[in-house]
C-alpha cells in the first residue's frame, strides 16, 4: 500500500488530534497529501487507525468501562445507568449519521466546507470560553457521577455538529457540555468516554463496507498505523487531562483559525 514510515506519521497525527478540539480530519488531509497517501484505501486506513485511538481511551478509563459491565455501588455512572447515559449521548449523531451519511460524504468533504468548519468551530470555542470567563466556572456538574439523562442527551445533540467534517467531535462535545453546565474537566473526560461508542459504530460501519479493498500485503501497514495511533492517543489524552484544569481552550481556537487556510491550500 504505502511505506511503513507513512503509517507511523499518520498514526501519530491521528492519535494526537482525535481527542483534542482541533479536528483530526483537517490534520489527516494535510498529512495525507504531504505523504501522497490518498484515495479510497487511504480513507479506510484512517478508519483503522481511529480504532487504535479508541482503544487508548478504553485502556485509560478501563475501570469506568468495566463498571458499565459490572456495576459498582460507589459509581453512579456504571451498570445500566451508565450505559443508558452513553446511549442517550450517542443516539442523536448515530441517527443523523445513518440518515445523512451519503450526503455528508458527497457534499461536506470539500476544502471550503472543512475550512469553514475549522473556523466556525474556533469561534464556537471562543464564545464558550468567553461566556465561561464572564460567568466564572461554576458548573452544576463536576464528575461523571453527576451526569443526568438530560445532560447526556444534550451533549449528544451538540455532538451532531461533529458530522460536519472539520468541526471536531471533541470540540462539539466539550463546548456543548460546558454550555449545559459541566465543569471544564468533566466536559473533557466525558467527551473521551462518550467518543467510544459513537466512533466504534462509525468506524465499524466503514470497515464493513470497505474491508475488501485491502490485501494481505496491506496488513503490516494497517497494524503499524493502528499501534502508533494507540500510543499517540494514550499520550495525548493523559497530557490533555493533566492540563485541562490549568488552561482554557482558547489556544486551540487560534490554532484552528490558522489551520483553516492551510487545509484549503493542501486540498486544492
Amino acid at each position: 500500500m504505502h511505506d511503513i514510515l507513512s503509517a507511523v506519521w499518520l498514526g501519530i497525527v491521528e492519535g494526537l488530534t482525535e481527542f483534542l478540539p482541533v479536528s483530526s480530519t483537517g490534520h489527516l488531509i494535510i498529512t495525507g497529501n504531504l505523504l501522497n497517501v490518498t484515495g479510497p484505501k487511504a480513507d479506510t486506513f484512517e478508519v483503522v487507525i481511529q480504532l487504535g485511538a479508541i482503544l487508548a481511551v478504553v485502556v485509560l478509563y478501563w475501570e469506568r468501562f468495566l463498571a458499565l459491565i459490572k456495576p459498582r455501588q460507589d459509581m453512579r455512572f456504571s451498570g445500566m445507568r451508565g450505559l443508558w447515559l452513553l446511549f442517550l449521548t450517542s443516539l442523536p449523531a448515530s441517527i443523523a449519521g445513518l440518515l445523512f451519511h451519503g450526503a455528508i460524504k458527497e457534499h461536506l468533504f470539500t476544502p471550503v466546507t472543512v475550512g469553514l468548519a475549522l473556523g466556525v468551530g474556533a469561534l464556537y470555542i471562543l464564545y464558550v470560553e468567553g461566556r465561561t470567563s464572564r460567568n466564572g466556572e461554576r458548573g452544576t456538574y463536576s464528575t461523571l457521577d453527576d451526569i443526568t439523562p438530560a445532560l447526556a442527551l444534550g451533549i449528544g445533540l451538540f455532538q451532531c455538529l461533529a458530522l460536519w467534517p472539520g468541526f471536531s467531535r471533541s470540540a462539539a462535545t466539550i463546548m456543548g457540555a460546558m454550555l449545559l453546565g459541566a465543569r471544564r474537566s468533566l466536559a473533557a473526560e466525558y467527551s473521551f468516554i462518550a467518543a467510544v461508542p459513537i466512533m466504534f459504530a462509525a468506524t465499524g460501519y466503514d470497515l464493513l463496507k470497505n474491508y475488501a479493498l485491502f490485501t494481505a500485503d496491506d496488513m503490516l501497514f494497517l497494524s503499524v498505523g493502528f499501534a502508533v495511533s494507540f500510543v499517540a492517543a494514550w499520550a495525548a489524552v493523559k497530557t490533555f487531562i493533566t492540563l485541562v484544569g490549568r488552561i482554557t481552550f482558547r489556544p486551540f481556537a487560534w490554532y484552528r483559525l490558522a489551520l483553516a487556510p492551510v487545509v484549503l491550500y493542501f486540498w486544492y
